[in-house]
């Protein structure tokens, strides 16, 4: 959001806060940047929808430097959340399984998002209910961590099912 200074505030009258937030009342616009060159700082409107519009007086750099630095704290906070991929076939083994199985989990515990997608090749299209009770069981296998988002669904050659870690940091 861009604000107005100085010069740019075109409304008559308007509600004046000091620089240390004392209410300096309503008056008008020309009256208030006196004000503020006087103290070598920048007249900011910061309330234009309210009647009448409230400006403060501050020194803009510092203000617009200072949010610009919230904003990059908060961006370096928070985690971004991938979507791993895990693929298997109708006819895998167990210990295949097994394997996919450890693997998902760790990938939920490290809270990303999880795609099980099991891909059907030839005559495989006919059972597509296998594909389908493996990812239950996966689903089942994982339920103490993670939430099924969407349930198993066939888009073409491949059924996929999304899970979310249930203690979403």
């Amino acid at each position: 959001m861009a604000h107005q200074i100085n010069e740019e505030i075109q409304d008559k009258e308007i509600r004046l806060i000091g620089e240390d937030g004392a209410q300096l009342g309503i008056m008008k616009v020309e009256d208030a940047l006196d004000i503020a060159f006087e103290k070598n700082l920048d007249l900011v409107k910061i309330a234009p929808n309210s009647v009448p519009p409230v400006c403060k007086i501050m020194d803009y750099g510092k203000f617009r430097f200072e949010q610009s630095k919230r904003d990059k704290e908060a961006k370096k906070n928070q985690k971004i959340v991938e979507v791993k991929e895990i693929r298997m076939s109708p006819g895998i083994g167990i210990n295949d399984f097994n394997t996919k199985l450890r693997s998902g989990q760790r990938f939920l515990a490290d809270g990303d998002r999880l795609k099980v997608t099991v891909r059907f090749r030839g005559r495989e299209m006919t059972h597509t209910e296998i594909g389908e009770e493996l990812l239950n069981r996966f689903a089942e296998q994982c339920s103490d961590i993670a939430v099924v988002t969407k349930p198993a669904k066939l888009e073409g050659r491949f059924m996929a099912m999304f899970l979310s870690p249930k203690n979403a940091k």
